[in-house]
């Protein structure tokens, strides 16, 4: 039986990782563009160091990325010769509103995503489109504070709409965030929030997350209003928590770390905040003060399908345990598990567990938008890479995702690996660690050719598209 016909096969990326050209195109700046690499990434990225310009002191690997904002046609054309039947990828906001708060759009930035969306059509590729991939305008952070201030809602959904109207049968899925729970672990990169000494941290988190779900449900709205051929998902970092033992106190902690992963999905999906959600948000004081109709707003307009990325399941102690680290989570070590060279556990069943898991809790149909593996690649003379430790950890992930539609009955309508050519790292800013299937000739200190190779992966992921999945 297998994967379905028509199963959306693919490679996901953000604009903000791999297309550069952050001063060309009259584009704005953003957040993602001054979130340096190095030490202080992680302190600019939780909103702890405010970094809103460029200085001469740290390296921004988004200015440049692996430019795709030049090498698009390249690109594409090597996903189609893997036969990618979708292709995820995300807008820049700062290029259709460079300030953000614009009453009109940039022609030229709807333009360069017109001829992007033009070659996806030449090789038969399907764009999925995430509509804010940790992604808020400088203009926005300095003027409201990012997403703490609501009249955030307004801005984002003058660019759905743009959106919507202009790509209205180009592009038929969208996504409203990219990893909307991120905002908990990299409130600046996720929502552009900067914290000033002696704020509610908390507070203002679940406050701009309120505002980002009511923005995703009229986003919903609006994108049925204009085009109702056109779905609308949701995206969280996913991952299985496994209690570290059988003692109740683990057990509960590994619930406590599902619910606070799943709060808001159970928004997003089933339309309210859940019992738990307000009852632990009321305790603490952190309760997000809602404008009438709010609850009406979520309840009316849910996603119509959930996506998640997935690199790792955690593991939840109690009591203090060795850590390992995770995609911005840390969690306590699996001793069952292998780990990757960051450090990240190997756990493809634990994708089958939370493919179960989300579908059982939502009962809506899942996508698979980030899975793969951050490595060191050593190409030889030519740039190729023997990359059988990747196409292993792909493998064994694709088979857990089989078994789960299978054997499961899971609806699953597609999987796109994280990332289909080599990019910039979300979580440290390296270039170092690579994903790709194409690899990228640019080193950590920005040196490099930036020619493009493919890898063995690459052949055998053109394999398994081929053959839907049966060829692994």
């Amino acid at each position: 039986m297998g994967f379905p016909a028509g199963f959306m096969w693919g490679g996901a990326s953000a604009a903000n990782q791999c297309e550069g050209g952050i001063f060309e195109g009259g584009r704005g700046p953003a957040n993602v563009d001054v979130c340096p690499s190095g030490a202080d990434r992680h302190a600019v990225i939780t909103g702890h160091r405010k970094m809103l310009r460029m200085d001469g002191e740290h390296r921004y690997p988004a200015a440049e990325a692996v430019d795709f904002y030049h090498r698009f046609r390249e690109d594409i054309r090597l996903f189609g010769e893997m036969g990618f039947r979708t292709y995820r990828m995300s807008i820049a906001w700062t290029r259709i509103f460079p300030k953000g708060d614009e009453e009109y759009p940039s022609e030229e930035g709807l333009r360069f995503y017109d001829q992007v969306f033009a070659e996806c059509r030449k090789y038969g590729i399907r764009p999925l489109v995430t509509i804010s991939h940790f992604d808020c305008p400088i203009h926005l952070i300095e003027a409201y504070g990012g997403w703490r201030d609501r009249r955030m809602i307004e801005c984002y959904l003058r660019l759905c709409r743009v959106l919507f109207e202009r790509y209205r049968g180009q592009v038929r899925h969208w996504l409203t965030f990219n990893e909307i729970n991120m905002i908990l672990h990299a409130p600046f990169m996720g929502a552009g929030l900067c914290f000033e000494e002696g704020e509610n941290e908390e507070q203002i988190k679940y406050q701009a997350a309120h505002h980002e779900l009511v923005a995703s449900a009229l986003a919903v709205k609006l994108a049925h209003e204009i085009d109702p051929e056109n779905q609308v998902g949701c995206m969280f970092a996913a991952g299985a928590a496994y209690p570290y033992s059988c003692r109740p106190e683990d057990v509960w902690e590994a619930l406590l770390t599902d619910q606070e992963n799943y709060f808001f999905v159970d928004v997003q999906a089933r339309g309210a905040y859940p019992a738990y959600a307000v009852k632990r948000l009321q305790k603490k004081g952190v309760y997000p003060v809602m404008e009438k109709g709010d609850e009406e707003i979520l309840g009316t307009y849910p996603v119509d399908f959930i996506s998640f990325s997935y690199y790792n399941s955690r593991c939840i102690a109690s009591e203090e345990q060795e850590s390992a680290e995770g995609n911005l989570f840390r969690s306590a070590k699996n001793p069952y598990l292998k780990f990757s060279e960051w450090g990240w556990p190997i756990d493809p069943l634990g994708l089958r567990i939370t493919l179960n898991q989300v579908y059982d809790r939502y009962q809506k149909p899942l996508f698979v938008v980030e899975n793969g593996l951050g490595a060191l690649d050593h190409p030889d003379e030519t740039g190729y890479v023997e990359d059988d430790y990747r196409i292993d950890y792909l493998r064994e992930h694709i088979c857990a995702m089989k078994a789960a539609v299978e054997e499961d009955g899971v609806d699953l309508m597609g999987y796109t690996s994280w990332a289909p050519i080599d990019l910039i790292s979300a979580g440290t800013g390296e270039m170092k660690k690579r994903y790709g299937f194409v690899y990228v000739d640019k080193q950590e200190d920005g040196s490099g050719t930036l020619n493009r190779t493919r890898k063995k992966s690459f052949y055998w992921y053109r394999k398994v598209i081929e053959t839907n999945g049966e060829v692994l």
